[in-house]
């Protein structure tokens, strides 16, 4: 049994249902405890009203080398309002509570998710209710100890795919990925775009030829008209830095409100109202 067999997998559940639905799950992403800290279960759940089918939640870190200007600043928001992992799981604890039912993957760097320790990490996860754990800076060749402890689990690990990546480096993320596979669509940091690249299709139909697991774009997702393009050849995909952007510059008394629009916006909901 695959990571992606699981009964009761909330990830395999999402896709049956999107595929069934003819359309891309979209996949927000937003810096755990930022803009100020106790307000991701809110955001998130504004989200999920706006039509977000799953969560990524960024655990912030000093250092994100692949994330853009929009990301490193609200990462280091984070860290000066002294949130943490544990902070982390506390708000997703929160969100299982509140009944939230969506898959919620945490996304991060080596540094603050292994110095938790790897079965530390992995067995607080899955208490908390994290369904996966997507790590930048950690390849599959080197992520053997966690993966495995994953797996026994019942947790995703997801690995990342970047445009440049080999016949061989794919086939070993199509081995190893679980949840699903995500296809980063530039060779460089996270920031909304206007253009996606044109040899994107090209790049998720290497990877879709060798791998049954679902497949997700993300960087430089910012548009309606993005969501709809990558939906014609990938199963998710991921809004970073523009939903990001949006969260920055809305007050803070109409930031759901604000987070619920957008979504409705990229989701397609708010056409026709």
């Amino acid at each position: 049994m695959t990571n992606t067999d699981r009964p009761g997998d909330r990830l395999r559940a999402m896709f049956d249902r999107t595929r069934a639905e003819g359309r891309p799950a979209v996949i927000p992403f937003v810096p755990g405890g930022w803009p100020v800290a106790g307000v991701t279960p809110s955001i998130v759940e504004a989200a999920i009203a706006g039509g977000a089918d799953a969560m990524e939640i960024g655990v912030p870190f000093s250092d994100p080398l692949a994330d853009g200007v929009t990301n490193q600043e609200a990462y280091q928001q984070a860290l000066a309002n002294g949130v943490t992992l544990q902070t982390i799981f506390d708000d997703v604890r929160t969100l299982r509570a509140s009944g939230v039912s969506v898959p919620l993957l945490l996304m991060g760097y080596c540094n603050p998710l292994l110095a938790h320790g790897a079965s530390s990490l992995v067995d607080e996860a899955v208490e908390a209710g994290v369904d996966g754990l997507i790590v930048v800076d950690l390849p599959p060749d080197e992520g053997e100890e966690l993966e495995a402890l994953a797996r026994a689990g019942g947790l995703h690990i997801v690995y990342m795919l970047a445009p440049t990546s080999t016949d061989e480096r794919i086939a070993l993320v199509a081995e190893h990925g679980g949840g699903f596979i995500y296809c980063v669509s530039v060779t460089g940091v996270t920031g909304a775009r206007a253009e996606l690249p044109p040899e994107l299709p090209e790049f998720v139909g290497r990877v879709r030829a060798r791998t049954g697991v679902p497949l997700a774009v993300g960087f430089g997702i910012s548009s309606r008209a993005h969501v709809e393009a990558v939906g014609g050849y990938a199963d998710a995909v991921i809004i970073g830095s523009a939903f990001v952007r949006e969260i920055a510059e809305a007050p803070a008394e109409q930031r759901s409100d604000v987070i619920r629009a957008f979504m409705e916006e990229m989701t397609g909901r708010g056409v026709n109202r």
